[in-house]
């Protein structure tokens, strides 16, 4: 199974793209993109705008096979080398026994394509056993009658291990934008069982969803395409159809488009990036899965080669959650079995299933308690971006040079000694914060990059390079600044940071909706955790994980 390639048309034939758009979309630059204009190869329409119709008619006309692919980038070169190699394929397929070596021309298919292209495409080939073990039917389910549906299903390594499952043949579907795999799915059908099917088909999955006449089965499972590089306007336009809100990844697209074609009561099963499971971008589809019956979540790890992403999995029926149902979740060695209202509290409703259901217990109770937030009541500041920090930063200090720390000086001990110096020219840095941020009389500045919250209060007027961040709370906040630097530094906010977020980069967003509970801090100077922990009625343990009191 792959993440399909996808090529989506769209249903307005004077749709427009920006220069920028029409860079990213061919894998060039947007100086290119303007060279191709004045040599009218695309069509100019207003001001820094192209037609939608003649990048793809330049993309599949002239790319590979004019002069022109010379000055484009390794990606574009990479789209030709698949034309070789795709007619190799096709006609290894064409001959009298090739029909017969699906699987092997799977394997030999999936090699030769380059990384670059996989990249741009969001080709990734998911091996055997993880689609074995996401596609695993609980019990004797009767399959026999039942339709399955792989979206994007590259070379049928999942509709393989559907036939292996009970299903027909003549109930398998599969859709896929590329050719040569949809005809190497067809050729391992055939030689398994002798079937030789029209059900597999070379088409848009997003196209059918949102069409007038949209399939409907009864199992789906697969491996969508993860960022895959479509104009955003398209993008848009799908997410609008799907109502997908703002979640607009690709993978996301087909988590509703599947939604869409799937029964009621039909089961669904995804391999998606550890990113869908965290990040904002994803949150209205982690929402939309909460409103239906999940039954498993899976960490498989960094099972493709060339992508440093984890690839996680989600198994679910079509139907509302049963409170009392658990979701069984899955990390390396261990199982947890947790409530789907452990997750809605969440915020943003992140899917957190690395944290085992005692902490989850311990998280949802935080989360109950009575507790105010930084969102909409500080003000946030980034260090400054230099552009050329060989050419601005220096290790001693001289005349006209001030002082600036970086993150990796802001330790849980203190503040180390500076020693980094840039001109005091702001002038000169490619991004600068409000100097008044900068210069305020107090401030909290923090690492950017770390998996563990570092804070430290600031009131000597300290600037910062960008691997640290800045904070100052509203005038009214409730908590003094510098107990608020002690509190988000402290072990407990940091536990809750790790198991919540589960990240190395201290965001601005992460940070803004973190439980602070104001009421449990009052008549404290400095931060004492044991008074906190009391007042909150949790108890440290001594694995370093919290739990409450009994």
């Amino acid at each position: 199974m792959h993440q399909g390639s996808l090529d989506f048309s769209p249903p307005v034939a004077s749709l427009t793209m920006d220069i920028h758009e029409a860079a990213t979309f061919l894998g060039v630059s947007t100086a290119t993109i303007r060279n191709w204009i004045k040599a009218h190869y695309l069509e100019a329409v207003g001001t820094g705008q192209v037609s939608y119709s003649s990048v793809k008619a330049f993309q599949k006309q002239v790319l590979g096979k004019d002069k022109l692919n010379q000055r484009a980038n390794k990606s574009l070169k990479d789209s030709h080398d698949h034309e070789k190699v795709s007619h190799h394929i096709l006609q290894a397929l064409a001959e009298e026994e090739g029909a017969k070596k699906g699987e092997a021309l799977a394997d030999t298919y999936e090699q030769a394509l380059s990384d670059a292209y996989r990249n741009k495409e969001g080709v990734y080939y998911t091996p055997p056993s993880v689609v074995e073990d996401l596609f695993a039917l609980e019990g004797d389910e009767q399959v026999k009658q039942a339709t399955f549906c792989d979206p994007c299903c590259g070379s049928g390594n999942f509709i393989m291990r559907a036939l292996a499952l009970g299903f027909k043949p003549e109930n398998i579907y599969g859709y896929d934008v590329d050719p040569v795999a949809v005809e190497i799915t067809k050729a391992r059908i055939y030689a398994v069982t002798g079937y030789r099917t029209s059900n597999i088909q070379v088409a848009d999955f997003l196209t059918l969803a949102t069409g007038t006449t949209v399939p409907q089965f009864d199992y789906i499972f697969t491996n969508p395409p993860w960022g895959k590089k479509i104009p955003k306007k398209i993008r848009v336009q799908i997410g609008e159809s799907l109502k997908a809100g703002t979640s607009l990844d690709t993978s996301a697209l087909f988590l509703f488009a599947s939604l869409h074609c799937l029964k009621e009561e039909g089961r669904l099963g995804l391999l998606l990036p550890e990113s869908f499971f965290n990040i904002a971008v994803f949150e209205q589809a982690r929402e939309k899965l909460l409103t239906l019956s999940i039954a498993r979540m899976i960490d498989y790890g960094k099972v493709f080669k060339g992508l440093l992403t984890k690839a996680q999995g989600v198994v679910l029926k079509n139907q509302a959650p049963s409170p009392e149902k658990k979701i069984r979740c899955e990390v390396q060695e261990h199982c947890y079995d947790r409530t789907p209202l452990s997750f809605a509290c969440n915020p943003k409703s992140i899917l957190n299933f690395y944290c085992d259901d005692r902490s989850a217990e311990t998280l949802q109770y935080l989360m109950s308690l009575p507790h105010m937030t930084l969102k909409g009541r500080a003000s946030w500041g980034l260090g400054i971006v230099t552009g050329n920090n060989k050419k601005f930063v220096t290790s001693h200090w001289q005349p006209g040079y001030l002082p600036v720390y970086k993150g990796s000086d802001i330790q849980a001990e203190g503040l180390k000694e500076a020693s980094c110096f840039i001109p005091n020219d702001m002038g000169l840095y490619q991004q600068v914060a409000p100097l008044d941020l900068y210069q305020a009389k107090e401030k909290l500045i923090y690492k950017f990059i770390s998996s563990r919250l570092c804070f430290f209060y600031d009131d000597q007027q300290r600037f910062i390079l960008n691997s640290a961040n800045l904070l100052i709370p509203d005038a009214d906040f409730p908590v003094p600044m510098k107990l608020l630097g002690e509190l988000l530094s402290s072990d407990l906010m940091n536990w809750i940071f790790t198991q919540v977020f589960n990240t190395h980069k201290v965001l601005r967003g992460d940070l803004e909706v973190l439980p602070i509970h104001y009421q449990c801090l009052e008549e404290m100077s400095h931060f004492d955790e044991s008074l906190y922990l009391e007042r909150l009625n949790i108890q440290r343990c001594e694995d370093g994980t919290y739990r409450i009191k009994a």
